[in-house]
């Protein structure tokens, strides 16, 4: 027969035994992985992509950035990425080329990205452009070019003299980075890093400091990688960011920050992959988005796409 004291060890150890029996399978359980956002496949937003010219310049060999020009009615403007000089393409948005803009005493590491917005206090138009690559995470800092955007006159071939120049660092360490987009109802930089599993926000606070290195904060991982290319839209109520494969769309509410608005469930976008895709931008009014290819690998004449809103 089983004593009071026997009864009362049998039970103190059968709690011991259940009690560390589950501590150890929930201590092995391993932590959820971050979920993908949900996605909607876009079957309102944008229809199928039609072909708005052939570009007709072959020194555009590496178009790795583009945006819509404000004061160049029906243009943007492009850039090769690293090796070529410090210059600015105009091109139509029937892709013929209408112009270049050398930057006078600058370089191009790696230009990888561009943008135009509206200064929030002057109201005048700048070109930003993100020397910003960095294949092997081996630099210190990168660069960003601002320059007040030049309106050009007879299809002529301008200097540039007279820029500003923003030296950073991530906070976070060396990164790889191919996507510069700038908020035009704060005057904010955002970029995007290209090489990470889930890719890093960064920002660059308005107004901007010209006399010493700044830094990129880092807001948000997005769960995405080999971000390539992004825009805002002029009026900052629309975001686009792609990879080599996909577009993908996020609408951003009255009130919301970048950050949040790319914390929300994304549009994959209607897209068909380029031969080497590393640009995209809206058109001036927002109703549509234009993409543009490198030539390279494959050597293939890059052709200006255009997606219109349904």
């Amino acid at each position: 027969m089983m004593t009071y004291k026997s009864w009362i060890f049998s039970v103190s150890f059968f709690l011991l035994f259940a009690g560390v029996m589950f501590f150890s399978c929930s201590s092995d359980k391993p932590e959820l992985e971050p979920e993908m956002p949900e996605m909607e496949i876009d079957t309102v937003v944008f229809e199928d992509r039609i072909s708005a010219g052939t570009l007709d310049n072959k020194s555009i060999d590496e178009a790795s950035g583009m945006a819509m020009s404000v004061l160049n009615e029906n243009a943007f403007w492009t850039h090769n990425d690293s090796g070529d000089k410090a210059r600015l393409f105009l091109v139509s948005t029937s892709a013929q080329y209408q112009a270049t803009c050398t930057l006078e005493d600058a370089a191009n590491r790696d230009w990888e990205d561009i943008s135009v917005a509206k200064d929030p206090v002057s109201g005048k138009s700048r070109i930003f452009i993100g020397d910003i690559g960095d294949n092997n995470a081996v630099y210190d800092y990168g660069a960003i070019y601002i320059l007040d955007e030049p309106v050009i006159s007879a299809n002529k071939d301008i200097t540039v003299s007279q820029y500003d120049k923003v030296t950073f660092w991530y906070e976070d360490g060396k990164r790889d980075a191919e996507t510069l987009m700038v908020d035009p109802l704060t005057g904010d930089i955002y970029i995007v890093s290209k090489r990470e599993s889930s890719v890093q926000l960064y920002r660059i606070s308005y107004p901007f400091n010209y006399s010493d290195t700044v830094t990129a904060n880092k807001l948000m991982s997005i769960p995405f990688t080999q971000i390539v290319a992004g825009d805002i839209s002029a009026d900052g109520t629309e975001i686009l960011l792609k990879n080599y494969n996909k577009a993908w769309y996020w609408p951003r509410k009255k009130g919301k920050t970048i950050a949040e608005a790319l914390s929300q469930k994304p549009f994959e976008t209607t897209y068909i992959q380029e031969p080497q895709g590393e640009s995209i931008c809206w058109s001036t009014d927002g109703k549509s988005f234009f993409t543009i290819s490198e030539t390279s690998p494959f050597k293939i004449t890059p052709v200006l796409y255009r997606y219109n809103k349904k």
